[in-house]
């Protein structure tokens, strides 16, 4: 299972309806969940996300000092935890503060998609993109480049 823990609610429906097709899509290849939590303080945040980690899911945190990963490491990720076992892989995407300490250090992977800084929403729907393109390489089939 894929789990996305997101601080905020997308207000843009072209957003909703990006993340609602992709989110339909991998429904083909895993169960996914994507819980939004409450805009807040970094710290409030921090106790939001807690509540939702297991301590054997398998924690990607987005972060703009993680690793910058090109498409095919992204997918050995995911696979590599499937593959291992691991019931769970969630990624975290904090607030406009970013992610508080305490869950960057309890992740097993911190990654970025960039040093730029993306509209949160808009970044739902690339992780997404990321996530769909990758399954389509597991199961050898085609997908744009």
């Amino acid at each position: 299972m894929i789990k996305l823990l997101c601080i905020g609610k997308l207000k843009e429906e072209y957003l909703k309806e990006a993340v609602n097709d992709y989110l339909k899509r991998l429904n083909k290849y895993t169960k996914i969940e994507l819980i939004e939590l409450k805009d807040s303080n970094i710290n409030t945040e921090k106790d939001e996300i807690l509540k939702h980690i297991k301590t054997s899911d398998f924690i990607v945190s987005l972060a703009i000092e993680g690793k910058e990963l090109n498409t095919l490491e992204f997918k050995n990720l995911i696979e590599n935890n499937f593959i291992n076992g691991n019931s769970n892989i969630t990624f975290i995407i904090g607030g406009s503060d970013g992610l508080h300490d305490e869950i960057k250090e309890l992740s097993n992977e911190k990654i970025s998609f960039s040093r730029l800084t993306y509209p949160h929403g808009l970044f739902r729907v690339i992780l997404l993109e990321q996530i769909y393109r990758s399954f389509k390489i597991m199961n050898n089939e085609t997908y744009h480049k």
